[in-house]
């Protein structure tokens, strides 16, 4: 983690710097009826601030081949359904012109279904089948206006990944940090970018990557939000109350798995190692619909494809390069659905 900290302190300094210069410039002098500068453009829909979420990913390969002296070689097997359940709360803790910071939590479920259960005969599948791997998460994002023109976004991210229990719970053990931050530039209300970095797990393991921001709304039917390389969406608008993306998202994630417990407890096959860490990162060509219910109620429906590009087991500790177990996803199309509360329009209003 100081790897972690560092970088995200020399970051944030160089942006505060930068921060500092732009407000030392001239300042535009029809100031009058503008808004301070922030990353968000017209023609994008309300934010929220309730969200439940169901998605499934249907059926693929699941092949997996021992890296480590002990283990078998490999075991081919094929998942029937990986499902996760989601659902996130957002809060204003900090609302004005000049500075901006919004609370999340979260609480993340998946589990993974084998075909052919009772004929696993594989540790590795048998602690994935059916098992919970959860991620409880809380965040603080916080927009800077600097100016007219200039803004900085941070923000910085803890979740608890892995399978344990609630009487087994230890921050140390299962702790992923993740973080970003962006100085962007507002060119009008409808064409804002910036550029920053973004630490964490996209890429599966702990790593550091440059981050584009570019939001713009094109005329009153297209527009595109991005974040690139993580996701890019491009924005049809039939109305208000409807909206039709597409684009690609690329995610990662990492779980700590015990394995000196039940199936793995005393198994000469993982001898002294007491925890892995399992590291997953995929690209999703998305479709997606959202469609208001009733003013501050909406729904979306998403669809798509899911390319695997990454699903190793590893040593967790001093030898996090250390790898165990490889597998090889099949790739699979998937579908979610999501219920989810917006800012009322006569707040909006006021």
């Amino acid at each position: 983690m100081k790897i972690f900290y560092s970088t995200l302190f020399t970051f944030l300094a160089l942006l505060s710097s930068l921060g500092a210069q732009a407000q030392d410039a001239a300042q535009d002098t029809s100031r009058q009826d503008k808004e301070y500068a922030n990353p968000s453009v017209e023609g994008t829909p309300r934010g929220r601030f309730f969200l439940l979420r169901y998605q499934r990913l249907f059926s693929h390969d699941f092949n997996s081949t021992g890296d480590w002296k002990n283990l078998p070689v490999s075991k081919d097997a094929r998942i029937n359904t990986n499902n996760v359940a989601e659902i996130k709360g957002f809060i204003p803790i900090w609302n004005n012109p000049h500075f901006k910071a919004v609370l999340g939590v979260g609480y993340e479920r998946e589990e993974f279904n084998f075909e052919d259960s009772h004929e696993l005969a594989y540790l590795y599948h048998e602690n994935l089948q059916d098992k919970g791997l959860k991620s409880l998460s809380a965040q603080i994002a916080t927009v800077k206006p600097l100016n007219y023109k200039n803004y900085l976004v941070m923000r910085v991210k803890g979740a608890l990944n892995g399978d344990y229990t609630s009487d087994e719970l230890n921050f140390n053990d299962y702790l992923k940090l993740t973080a970003e931050a962006l100085y962007g530039w507002k060119k009008n209300k409808y064409f804002t970018w910036g550029i920053g970095a973004q630490a964490g797990y996209t890429f599966g393991r702990y790593s550091i990557y440059p981050a584009i921001l570019y939001n713009r709304t094109f005329n009153d039917r297209w527009g595109i939000e991005a974040v690139f390389p993580a996701n890019v969406k491009v924005r049809r608008t039939f109305s208000e109350k409807s909206y039709l993306y597409f684009g690609y998202n690329l995610d990662g994630y990492s779980y700590n798995i015990k394995v000196q417990k039940p199936p793995f407890y005393n198994s000469p096959v993982f001898g002294d190692i007491k925890t892995i860490e399992l590291r997953h990162n995929d690209v999703r060509a998305q479709l997606r619909w959202e469609k208001e219910i009733y003013d501050f109620l909406w729904f979306s429906l998403e669809g798509g494809y899911r390319y695997n590009i990454a699903f190793d087991a590893f040593r967790t500790g001093s030898d996090r390069d250390d790898r165990l177990i490889s597998t090889n996803l099949g790739g699979a199309p998937y579908a979610a659905v999501d219920l989810y509360f917006v800012v009322p329009r006569a707040f909006l209003k006021r």
